[in-house]
């Protein structure tokens, strides 16, 4: 599969260097680049990429705001927040504005392309300062009361960034089962889709 990328940074020298560096990658298709969050957006309804790598400060509007936009038009679009801020505040703010992972600039080029392959697949990376942030403001644990036994089990799962097919095989349930398990705690806790599902996991404390 190739994944197509679409980044966003106001230093060009940032966006040369991936696109050096993405370009030796033949499974990542760099289909876009913005210098703006408004660009960003244009960008994304036009391309419709399967990830987004977004910096978290640009020049017109932030990337907790690019993100939005982009979830709100194309939901199937991953969004990565890159930041090079330490930091609690904009970390809830991007995860609620539905940003899969939240990265730093300091991360190496080879776990950085790690993090887009992981995001078309749906799995979170988060920066330890946001799980950090994530943990300190826990505050949902008590509606995992609401889960039985094996819907709590699913969601660890799910914050683990682990696929339906690999939470089949992990609980020795059928793929049908692990997709119902899904929808109810879905609906149970109020979630939209599973990277909420993943960052209520970790907001509530269950991955501590």
């Amino acid at each position: 599969m190739t994944i197509r990328l679409l980044i966003a940074d106001d230093h060009a020298m940032v966006r040369e260097g991936l696109s050096a560096y993405l370009g030796t990658q033949s499974d990542i298709d760099l289909v876009g680049q913005a210098a703006t969050g408004t660009q960003a957006v244009a960008l994304a309804l036009a391309l419709k990429p399967d990830v987004a790598l977004i910096d978290l400060l640009l020049p017109d509007i932030d990337g907790v705001l690019v993100c939005t936009r982009i979830r709100r038009a194309l939901p199937q679009t991953k969004v990565l927040i890159l930041t090079s801020s330490e930091e609690f505040h904009p970390v809830a703010r991007a995860l609620e504005a539905g940003a899969l992972s939240y990265l730093s600039k300091a991360l190496d080029a080879e776990a950085l392309i790690e993090a887009i392959r992981k995001a078309a697949l749906g799995e979170p990376v988060l920066h330890p300062i946001a799980l950090e942030a994530l943990r300190a403001t826990g505050s949902g644990t008590a509606l995992t009361g609401r889960l039985s036994p094996r819907e709590h089990d699913v969601l660890l799962l799910i914050g683990r960034g682990r696929s339906n097919a690999e939470i089949a095989r992990e609980l020795a349930i059928s793929e049908t089962t692990v997709k119902t398990h899904v929808s109810n705690v879905l609906t149970k806790l109020h979630l939209n889709d599973r990277t909420q599902a993943a960052v209520f996991a970790w907001r509530s404390g269950l991955l501590r």
